[in-house]
C-alpha cells in the first residue's frame, strides 16, 4: 500500500511523510532485529524518495502512537534495575544501541539529505515534556539529547512538547492548535509535529470526528502567525493489526478520521480542502520565506498578518505581497475592508489572500466534494464456505507451565507473548461447607482488563472493565471433594502512556477469596497457582494452514452461538476488482481474527457503545476537543476489518476466527469498500478553484475576483457517475445526507448537472445563473448543490469508452 498512500499524500500537497520507527517490533527479542516485509523501513524511506518527497525520521525509540507499550519492547522489564524514561544506565544503553542501529542503518544506505537521501530531520525521545518530574527525568532528557546529536546525522533533531530542550534540539509542538507556540530560542524554526486531524477511538467509545473546517483554520493560523512551513498532519493512520493498539481498549481501527482513511480511500472533504489550503499557502510561499509576518488590527476579534517584501515582485510585476485575515470569533460572521476591498469572513475561518487584494481560499468555504464510502459485500461464487471449529481446552493445556505460591503479574509472566494467561488452582470443599441457602462467591480484588471465571471447567462468568483495574464478585457452584478453579486473564493492549506507566500492573493481583462457605472465608492468594501462558491454539498456531491441519475441527455448528473459547475455521474467494477489501465481524463476541496467518486485529464488537453525547450535527466553529462532535452512540464497536489485498491469495484464503464469548460466525461476509456517493454544495460568493490562479498569474488582464467558482465531482479510478440524486442551482437547504430545494430553485438544475455529468469520472459545472440560462432569484447570493451515485464499470465497458 505504501506507494499508493504517499501518491495521494503527494498529490494532496503534502511535502514531507514522517514516520515513528516501532522498536518493539524490529527488536521483539533482544539484539534480534526485523526489518522484512512491512517492517522494511529503509524501503518505506525509499518509496517516499522515489515518490520526490521529504521524510522526518521519528526514531523516539518511545512513541506514543497509541502503539502497545508505547512502542517499547517488553522484554527490557526482565533488565535488572530498569526504570523506563528517566536517568537510568540499563535503559539508556538499550535506548542507545537501538537509536545507533537505525541511525547506522540510514547512514550505510546514504539516506540523509547530505547523502542525497530524502531524510531531512529526525526525532528523538516523544513528548516527554509532559510526563518528566523532578531532577532525574531532565538528567534523562538532557542525556538522550546529547546522545542523539552524537550520532552526527547532519540533520537537525527535534523534540515535540518539550520547552526546556537544549539550543541544539528543535523543540516543536503537538496539538489541535499551535499558533500560540514559540520555540524556546528565537534561532529555532517554529514547527507543528502533530495537527491533530481527528482522534482515536477505543472500544466501547463514540467516534470522534474533528470537521476540516477546524482544522485548515488552525492550520491558516499557524501560518499566519509566522508558522515555518514545517506543518505536520495525522493524514494517514491506517490499522492497528494484531496486537499492536495500546490499552486499555485501543481499538484496532486507527482511521483516526484523517484525510486519508484506514483502507486508503480520498476521506472527502477532509483531503480536498487541506489540498486547497496547501495550494493556497504555497502561493505565498515566495513571500512567506523572506520575512516576518506584520500584525494588523481590523477590529474586535479581527486581525491580519501581512507578509510584504519590498522591492520584490511577482509575474505580474507586482509588488511580493500575501495576507492572512482572521475572524476568530465563534459565532458572528463579519465583513472587513482590507487595502480597498471588502473581504467576508465566517466565523471562526481565515481568508488567505496571495496577492493581498483577492481571496484565494477560505478555511469554512469548503468546495471540494463530499465522498460517502459503501461496503458492498463480494458476490464470487462461495465466497464464505461452510464453518467448523476447535475448542479451546480451558485451563492448562500443556507440558510448560509455572508453579508459584501467590499471583503473578501478568505482563512479566507473559512478557507480552499473548493477550491471555490461565491463573488455575483447586480447592477441597466438604459436604458441611455447601449446606444451608447460602451462595458461594468468587471475589477478586483486582484485576484487568477482562476475566473468564471456569469451575471445575463449566464457564461460570465473563467481566470487562471500563477502567484499568476493578474487583470481581462472581457467584459460583462447586462440588463436594475436588473443585478446578480456572481464571482467563485477558489483557486488551498495554498501556502507552503516563508518569511511569512501565509500573503500571495487569492481570490478578491483592485477594482472591472464596465466601459463602459454612466453615468460614477460604483465602486463596496465598495457596498454590499454577500458570499456563496463551491459548493452545496459538501455540499451534491454528490461524495458520500448516497449525489448522494438525488439529481436527468439527464440522458440525448448530446455532444458538454461544460456545466460549471456540476458534472458527472457514475460507473465502478474493473479491475482484482494486477495491479495499473488509470483513464484516458484527455478529461475533471478542477476540481476534486471521487471514492467510496474518492477524487483522482485535475484535469487539458485543461491546455496546453506552454513551448519549452524540450528535446528528457538528458545529465546526470553536475549539475542537475529541469530546465535541462524536457518533455512533448505542452502537456496536467497530464492525469492519481491513483486510488488505497484499494479504489475499488469488483463489481460496484461509480465514481463522477466535471467540472468547461465542458469536454467530454465519453472518459473518467479506465486502468491498469503494465510494458510492458524492456530493457537493458551492455557493457563487466562494472564491473560484485554485487552479485558476494559474491563469491569473500568468495573463495579467485576468482578475480572479472575476473569475467563477465550479463545484466539480469525482469517482474513483473505474467508476463513472451513473445517476443525479438531486441538482439544486437557488438556494437549497441541507446536507449530502439530506439536500432539499429552498424557495429559490432553477427548474432545470437536474437536466443542467445530468448533460455535465452523467458516464463522465469527472465533471465540473460553473456556479453562476448564465450555466442554468435563467436568474431564478434575483438579488439574492445563491448556490449550486449535487448530490450524484457513481457506479463501477466494467474491464470491457472500460476498454470501450477508452477506445472511444
Amino acid at each position: 500500500m505504501w506507494p499508493d498512500l504517499i501518491a495521494k499524500a503527494k498529490a494532496g500537497g503534502v511535502d514531507v511523510i514522517q514516520t515513528y520507527v516501532f522498536w518493539n517490533v524490529h527488536e521483539a527479542s533482544r539484539r534480534q532485529y526485523d526489518f522484512h516485509g512491512r517492517l522494511d523501513l529503509v524501503s518505506f524511506v525509499k518509496s517516499v524518495q522515489r515518490a520526490g518527497l521529504y521524510v522526518n525520521l521519528r526514531i523516539g525509540p518511545y512513541i506514543t502512537a497509541e502503539w502497545n507499550y508505547g512502542g517499547l519492547p517488553v522484554w527490557l522489564r526482565k533488565i535488572p534495575g530498569m526504570a523506563f524514561r528517566t536517568d537510568n544506565q540499563p535503559f539508556e544503553t538499550e535506548m542507545q544501541t537501538f537509536v545507533t542501529k537505525i541511525v547506522g542503518m540510514m547512514k550505510a544506505e546514504k539516506l540523509f539529505s547530505w547523502q542525497g537521501g530524502p531524510i531531512i530531520l529526525a526525532q528523538i525521545e516523544n513528548e516527554f515534556g509532559l510526563a518528566q518530574h523532578g531532577s532525574a527525568d531532565i538528567k534523562y532528557m538532557l542525556w538522550a539529547a546529547h546522545m542523539a546529536e552524537a550520532q552526527n546525522i547532519g540533520v537537525p533533531w527535534t523534540m515535540c512538547q518539550q520547552a526546556n530542550a537544549p539550543n541544539f534540539i528543535i523543540n516543536t509542538c503537538n496539538g489541535f492548535y499551535c499558533d500560540w507556540f514559540r520555540p524556546n530560542n528565537i534561532s529555532k524554526p517554529t514547527m507543528w509535529t502533530e495537527n491533530w486531524t481527528g482522534w482515536f477511538h477505543k472500544f466501547g467509545a463514540s467516534i470522534p470526528h474533528r470537521p476540516v473546517e477546524d482544522i485548515a483554520f488552525a492550520a491558516a493560523r499557524f501560518f499566519e502567525k509566522g508558522g515555518s512551513f514545517l506543518n505536520y498532519y495525522m493524514y494517514f493512520g491506517g490499522t492497528n493489526f494484531g496486537r499492536t493498539a495500546s490499552g486499555p481498549f485501543l481499538g484496532t481501527s486507527y482511521d483516526y478520521d484523517a484525510p486519508i482513511d484506514e483502507y486508503g480511500l480520498f476521506h472527502q472533504p477532509k483531503w480536498g480542502h487541506l489540498n486547497d489550503l496547501h495550494r493556497a499557502v504555497k502561493l505565498c510561499e515566495p513571500v512567506m520565506i523572506l520575512t516576518n509576518p506584520v500584525y494588523r488590527y481590523l477590529g474586535t476579534n479581527l486581525e491580519a498578518h501581512i507578509y510584504q517584501a519590498p522591492g520584490k515582485t511577482n509575474q505580474r510585476s507586482s509588488a511580493l505581497c500575501c495576507a492572512f485575515v482572521a475572524n476568530v470569533d465563534t459565532s458572528q460572521n463579519a465583513n472587513v475592508t482590507f487595502n480597498g476591498n471588502n473581504v467576508s469572513l465566517p466565523a471562526w475561518s481565515v481568508s488567505i489572500l496571495p496577492d493581498c487584494q483577492n481571496v484565494a481560499f477560505n478555511s469554512a468555504q469548503v468546495v471540494a466534494q463530499t465522498s460517502v464510502p459503501a461496503m458492498r459485500p463480494s458476490i464470487e461464487p462461495n465466497s464464505i464456505k461452510s464453518w467448523e471449529s476447535y475448542q479451546e481446552p480451558v485451563g492448562l493445556w500443556g507440558n510448560i507451565t509455572i508453579s508459584a505460591n501467590n499471583l503473578l503479574e501478568q505482563i512479566n509472566t507473559t512478557l507480552d507473548g499473548s493477550d491471555y494467561l490461565w491463573y488455575t488452582t483447586s480447592v477441597n470443599i466438604i459436604a458441611e461447607d455447601l449446606q444451608g441457602e447460602v451462595q458461594q462467591q468468587l471475589t477478586i480484588s483486582s484485576t484487568r482488563d477482562a476475566l473468564q471465571i471456569y469451575i471445575n471447567g463449566n464457564f461460570s462468568g465473563n467481566h470487562t472493565f471500563a477502567k484499568s483495574s476493578l474487583s470481581v464478585n462472581q457467584s459460583i457452584k462447586l462440588i463436594i471433594g475436588h473443585n478446578e478453579i480456572a481464571l482467563l486473564s485477558m489483557i486488551v493492549g498495554l498501556q502507552d502512556y503516563g508518569y511511569r506507566y512501565d509500573r503500571v500492573s495487569a492481570g490478578l493481583s491483592g485477594s482472591i477469596n472464596l465466601k459463602g462457605l459454612r466453615s468460614g472465608d477460604k483465602e486463596l492468594a496465598t495457596q498454590q497457582w499454577r500458570y499456563q501462558v496463551g491459548l493452545k491454539g496459538e501455540a499451534l498456531k491454528i490461524y495458520t494452514q500448516e497449525g489448522a491441519n494438525s488439529i481436527l475441527w468439527t464440522s458440525e455448528l448448530q446455532a444458538p452461538w454461544t460456545q466460549y473459547l471456540t476458534w472458527y475455521k472457514t475460507s473465502f474467494a478474493t473479491p475482484s476488482g482494486s477495491d479495499p477489501v473488509s470483513i464484516y465481524l458484527g455478529s461475533m463476541g471478542k477476540g481476534q481474527a486471521w487471514v492467510n496467518g496474518n492477524n487483522l486485529g482485535r475484535f469487539w464488537p458485543s461491546l455496546l457503545i453506552n454513551e448519549t453525547d452524540c450528535s446528528q450535527t457538528c458545529d465546526y466553529r470553536g475549539k475542537f476537543t475529541p469530546k465535541k462532535c462524536r457518533t455512533d452512540c448505542g452502537q456496536q464497536s467497530q464492525q469492519w476489518y481491513h483486510i488488505p489485498r497484499e494479504w489475499l491469495q488469488p483463489n481460496q484464503n484461509l480465514l481463522v476466527v477466535f471467540d472468547e464469548l461465542g458469536g454467530d460466525v454465519s453472518k459473518i461476509y467479506v465486502a468491498t469498500k469503494t465510494v458510492a456517493t458524492i456530493c457537493v454544495h458551492v455557493l457563487e460568493s466562494y472564491p473560484p478553484q485554485l487552479d485558476s490562479w494559474s491563469q491569473f498569474q500568468a495573463q495579467p488582464k485576468v482578475q480572479p475576483m472575476l473569475l467563477t467558482p465550479e463545484a466539480r465531482l469525482e469517482c474513483q479510478d473505474n467508476q463513472v457517475i451513473s445517476s443525479i440524486n438531486f441538482a439544486s442551482f437557488g438556494n437549497p437547504q441541507g446536507n449530502c445526507k439530506a439536500f432539499h430545494q429552498g424557495n429559490c430553485h432553477a427548474k432545470n438544475s437536474v437536466e443542467v448537472v445530468k448533460e455535465a455529468c452523467i458516464g463522465k469520472q469527472t465533471c465540473s459545472i460553473l456556479v453562476s445563473s448564465a450555466t442554468f440560462d435563467t436568474e431564478p432569484c434575483a438579488g439574492i447570493s445563491k448556490s449550486l448543490a449535487i448530490k450524484a451515485q457513481c457506479q463501477a464499470i466494467s474491464s470491457t465497458s472500460l476498454k470501450t469508452k477508452l477506445e472511444i
